[in-house]
């Protein structure tokens, strides 16, 4: 990671369910240039809100993307990629216009009180691994050592419904 040259690999996940929710999605892939490269993007899922439910359901996509960040800086780039996009601080799992989460970055685990890679919700949350089960089904979690498809596979997919391919 000193080598600011490098290119990382870095799967991020995308949620929104305010407004007009695809349209969000959009801008949040576009707002990730030019500091993150787009490589790849997962279907669009709809799914219930997880947490708090007393709000409109989400949609939710999972991006596979390239970037020279450090996993702080680039934490610090999407934060500011939200609010440039109109997101409004809210309690934690309440309503939001974009979320953007860092999922994985390259095969690294990190615990910091800023950030925690991989996402420590990654194996139980369904709107994460349907959409990474379509763009990374083999890709092996760092500490699990389990596929993202075996990891799915331990979850309900029940209140998780693909919307567009």
């Amino acid at each position: 990671m000193n080598n600011s040259n490098a290119q990382h690999i870095v799967y991020i996940g995308l949620g929104t369910n305010l407004g007009n929710r695809k349209k969000n999605l959009a801008a949040a892939r576009n707002a990730l240039s030019p500091q993150v490269i787009l490589l790849e993007a997962s279907p669009i899922y709809e799914t219930k809100p997880w947490g708090y439910s007393n709000q409109p359901d989400f949609l939710n996509q999972v991006v596979k993307t390239q970037t020279k960040l450090n996993p702080l800086d680039l934490l610090a780039y999407l934060k500011q990629c939200e609010v440039s996009l109109g997101r409004i601080p809210s309690f934690k799992y309440g309503p939001r216009l974009v979320d953007m989460d860092i999922l994985f970055f390259d095969d690294l685990i990190l615990e910091t009180p800023a950030l925690t890679i991989p996402h420590p919700e990654i194996p139980k949350r369904a709107f994460v691994l349907a959409p990474l089960t379509d763009i990374a089904p083999d890709m092996i979690h760092p500490i699990l050592g389990k596929s993202i498809r075996q990891l799915l596979r331990k979850i309900d997919m029940d209140e998780v419904k693909k919307v567009s391919p």
